[in-house]
């Protein structure tokens, strides 16, 4: 069944197809027998169909998740409106993007290479995400030792903490000097990655409720090999789908970043901008399914070589689970507005750009408070 929230199309259905009707998009969801697994389904075996109509005004970007068509003539539909089409794996992992002929700023995005050429540029801004991510880090292991009653957990969170201060303190101490000798960036990378290792140490002591389900030791990826880093991949990977989304409609180039190294299909900028995103949206997501029992072991299944992925339930829990999140909101330090979380990436992307044409002097990561 797909999912439509805040303005995206979720194709989690294997053999949905998506046609055109005018100015609208018809969607047709096969329905499966209950015991049929879903990588043996496809639409040869569907017991049944279901179908939704959505006009494509109410649309700003689609996600297809697996195996589902659309056709030429809604891909067109969705050109025309500028809305983008995303195909991804079961694991979240994006392997394209289709977009119509974007109305870049052709003067941002100059703006956005040259600062990418300049190494003292790059690693200012680098400081800037891996500070904000870092603090935010901190400050969700600080609510975790708050809300914890067992001694042994504040303990260590309290230890995570106080090492991601120092870790903190460290950065502030860069000069413009240093920030400018060949090399900052890379060094800058290994503090980022010191910090994650700090974060993750106290990180398994945040879950109150099933505890032994979702053991934790170490972050693991591409593909994960436990219950909690499958479900942290798969929110990794919504909120870099935001991300691209907040960039590309300020005019930004998604694929040429500043901490993250360019990589061909790599949207650095992308995974730049959603490293401050990651503790207090992905992560502490992850940690209140996990306590209030909203997803739980059967949400997950073993695949052969020891990778662990969602069941289609699972995934669409943590869909909506992060749409509702996203519906909440949060006053912006900077701007002092209320705003909705979904709103956030946006609101970022466009601090860069300002940051990039040279209107504020840094980059200012969003730390909620």
């Amino acid at each position: 069944m797909p999912d439509i929230a805040q303005n995206t199309l979720y194709l989690t259905t294997p053999g949905t197809y998506v046609a055109r009707d005018h100015l609208t998009l018809q969607v047709e969801v096969p329905e499966y027998p209950p015991d049929l697994p879903p990588e043996e389904r496809n639409p040869k075996l569907a017991i049944g169909q279901r179908k939704l109509s959505i006009p494509i005004h109410h649309l700003e970007s689609i996600c297809v998740f697996g195996a589902s068509t659309i056709s030429p003539p809604a891909l067109d539909l969705c050109w025309e409106h500028g809305v983008a089409v995303n195909y991804l794996s079961q694991f979240g992992y994006l392997q394209a993007r289709m977009t119509g002929v974007a109305d870049t700023s052709v003067t941002l995005r100059r703006a956005q290479f040259r600062a990418a050429d300049i190494p003292g540029r790059c690693a200012a801004i680098a400081r800037q995400i891996i500070a904000g991510k870092l603090q935010n880090s901190r400050n969700s292991l600080l609510r975790g030792a708050r809300e914890s009653e067992i001694s042994e957990d504040k303990t260590q969170i309290t230890m995570a903490t106080d090492a991601l201060a120092r870790q903190i303190q460290e950065l502030g101490r860069w000069t413009p000097e240093e920030l400018g000798q060949p090399g900052a960036v890379d060094r800058l990378r290994g503090a980022e990655g010191m910090g994650a290792v700090t974060y993750f140490g106290g990180f398994g002591r945040l879950l109150k409720q099933q505890r032994d389900e979702f053991t934790f030791t170490l972050r693991s990826r591409r593909p994960p090999r436990d219950r909690i880093n499958c479900m942290l991949s798969f929110l990794y990977a919504l909120v870099r789908h935001d991300c691209i989304a907040a960039l590309t409609s300020i005019g930004l180039d998604p694929f040429v970043g500043y901490l993250h190294a360019e990589r061909p299909n790599r949207p650095a900028l992308a995974l730049d901008l959603m490293e401050e995103f990651r503790p207090w949206l992905a992560d502490r997501l992850a940690v209140t399914l996990i306590n209030r029992q909203q997803i739980g072991p059967d949400d997950f299944k073993l695949r052969e070589g020891g990778a662990v992925e969602f069941t289609e339930a699972g995934r669409k829990r943590a869909i909506t689970a992060y749409q509702q999140r996203k519906q909440e909101t949060l006053n912006h330090p900077l701007l002092d507005q209320n705003l909705r979380l979904g709103q956030l990436p946006f609101i970022q992307a466009r601090i860069l750009a300002r940051h990039l044409r040279g209107d504020i002097a840094d980059y200012v990561p969003l730390v909620p408070k």
